[in-house]
């Protein structure tokens, strides 16, 4: 997908996270790309959960990475050209970058919109090796998805693959977040039928349950379960998933929560073989099946995009959000695709 960028003023608008939930839309420079980077005008900045601790605390960078826009540099081969932003630096010549694990740099530990600036502006800097191209049939609205909805969700669960003894596993889902959607529709994708979610917002329960997944009462101990996909991040579900696993079963944590997590080594705890796995983000080469994933399950995708709004109405839509009223919102540059 490609549209015709015009020159703008080097200056830019974007959005300030001062703590004590507070946004202030500002005028700064707009950066300058170094060697081996690229300017990229934003389309849509989806927000996030993650953010929340940003919102709260404040940031030292702009905030935002779940980023899709067009690429704003004469003479790159990528120009005019939408893509995803893939938001860990990483240097792709040590051992984990080698063998597929972008995500897992060890030489480079930032991310964009966290270390560096990120998408709740008009443009943001991205090193060449984070530029996704997007297929043509990808609108701007759907592009972010295909990063954390999509990408962390789809990982978790690949990776919960390699370990799981159980054919057909009974899944539980403990959160209903975009992610955790996200693992129902990848589940459904791998073949699992028998889908469970647990999640206290009852439009976002109600949503899982759309897309055929089961829903328990949180906190529920009524079943057990082969797979446990844990995306709220809340120690609680954690600790009910190490009850809840079934011998030989996998536990993915995905949910975060800086707050630290005690785990007691009770009976519990002790007396079953389980796997217990912390998945973040996911590898470049998965870009391709995660873009399959989006053209099989597009109208359910699109729907959790339920709102689009310009960088003035930040402040409120965030907030709103954060009081759960909305599921995946984007900021949107423009025209809406």
């Amino acid at each position: 997908m490609t549209m015709t960028i015009s020159n703008e003023a080097p200056a830019m608008r974007a959005a300030d996270f001062q703590g004590g939930d507070r946004i202030a839309i500002a005028t700064v420079p707009r950066p300058v790309p170094a060697d081996g980077e690229a300017l990229v005008k934003i389309a849509r900045t989806a927000l996030c959960g993650s953010d929340f601790k940003l919102w709260h605390n404040g940031a030292q960078h702009i905030a935002g990475h779940e980023i899709a826009g067009y690429v704003d540099q004469p003479g790159h081969p990528l120009h005019g050209r939408l893509c995803a932003v893939y938001i860990p630096l990483h240097c792709g010549q040590c051992a984990p970058c080698l063998a597929g694990h972008t995500q897992s740099c060890v030489t480079v530990s930032s991310l964009i919109g966290w270390n560096r600036d990120g998408g709740y502006a008009e443009y943001v800097t991205v090193p060449d090796n984070c530029l996704l191209p997007v297929p043509d049939d990808i609108d701007a609205d759907l592009a972010p998805l295909l990063l954390d909805t999509i990408g962390t969700s789809a990982h978790a669960l690949r990776d919960a693959a390699r370990h799981l003894a159980a054919e057909h596993p009974k899944v539980l889902v403990t959160g209903a977040g975009p992610v955790g959607l996200g693992v129902v529709l990848a589940a459904q994708a791998l073949g699992y039928t028998n889908v469970h979610v647990s999640e206290p917002n009852p439009e976002r329960a109600r949503l899982a349950e759309e897309f055929g997944a089961i829903l328990v009462p949180v906190g529920s101990k009524d079943h057990r379960f082969d797979l446990i996909v844990e995306c709220s991040g809340n120690h609680a579900a954690r600790n009910l998933a190490i009850e809840l696993v079934l011998p030989k079963g996998v536990i993915v944590l995905v949910g975060e929560n800086a707050a630290p997590w005690t785990i007691t080594e009770d009976k519990v705890f002790r007396r079953k073989d389980f796997v217990m796995l912390r998945t973040f983000y996911f590898p470049k080469g998965d870009f391709d099946a995660n873009v399959e994933l989006l053209r099989a399950n597009r109208e359910k995708y699109a729907g959790f995009v339920d709102d689009a709004f310009p960088l003035d109405a930040l402040p409120e839509k965030f907030a709103h959000f954060a009081e759960g009223r909305s599921i995946k919102p984007v900021l949107s540059f423009g025209e809406q695709s």
